[in-house]
């Protein structure tokens, strides 16, 4: 109990973690035109902040990515059997993964070396140089695309307020920041996908692109619109971090697998 407890807590910090990393993405856009992903963002606050603060955000992420992966593996969040629910397990396992991959390049941060290149160019290229590597690209850049769609509808619906305690979901500021927030990264997600497309049917690496390019991409005023919604989706992550309803990773459950 003791286990789940502090990992719960972790998880909230790591709600917290991606929150502040989004409002740092948006605020660059806003106040100096500087496009950036979330390792950047995470880059930037290393410099500002150092390595204590990048080790209190890796821990956090950590513990974020272990709950992403653990909702896919075990259902925590009860998504149910149905394609919907097969549906959002498997984005909570890419969630997941995402944010492993973050977590390793916070490690490497605080080790001195910094990162280099643009993520999703990198995988591109790796994706390229296996066999039917085009035809995976593509698949990548239909999920992405799918993603976007599924955060547009999560905007229109606001079904990410049955995750929050009642007596903060019923706020109107709150249920605002969750529908701007999930639409911009609905945005984002599905230029991201169709950069991811292009990337594949022309077997270029270079035409593939995250966040950062996704905002370079759009035109003014449409980058700063976009930006002010992923500000709001920071927000509404440090509003998860206090009042998302988590439950537990099966702490007990993993450790008899181990050992067996």
């Amino acid at each position: 109990m003791e286990v789940n407890a502090r990992l719960t807590k972790l998880t909230r910090l790591g709600f917290a973690v991606r929150g502040l990393l989004y409002i740092v993405i948006a605020l660059l856009v806003i106040m100096t035109g500087r496009a950036e992903d979330p390792s950047g963002a995470l880059q930037y606050l290393g410099e500002g902040g150092g390595k204590l603060l990048l080790i209190v955000m890796t821990a956090g992420l950590l513990a974020y990515s272990l709950w992403r992966l653990s909702d896919a593996a075990f259902d925590i969040e009860r998504h149910g059997s149905d394609r919907k629910g097969v549906m959002q397990r498997i984005g909570a396992a890419a969630s997941g993964i995402v944010h492993l991959l973050l977590s390793w390049q916070a490690i490497r941060l605080i080790q001195g070396v910094a990162s280099a290149g643009d993520g999703t160019q990198e995988g591109a290229r790796t994706a390229l140089h296996l066999p039917a590597g085009g035809a995976l690209v593509i698949a990548g850049g239909v999920i992405l695309l799918a993603i976007g769609i599924i955060q547009l509808v999560n905007a229109a619906r606001a079904t990410f307020l049955r995750h929050l305690e009642r007596s903060i979901a019923c706020r109107p500021w709150v249920q605002w920041s969750g529908r701007a927030g999930y639409a911009a990264r609905g945005c984002v997600f599905a230029i991201s996908g169709f950069f991811l497309l292009l990337a594949g049917l022309d077997e270029q690496a270079s035409e593939a692109g995250g966040t950062a390019q996704a905002l370079t991409w759009l035109d003014s005023p449409f980058d700063i619109l976009v930006a002010a919604g992923l500000l709001a989706f920071g927000v509404f992550g440090l509003v998860e971090a206090r009042y998302r309803v988590l439950h537990a990773v099966p702490v007990e459950r993993l450790m008899q697998r181990a050992k067996i």
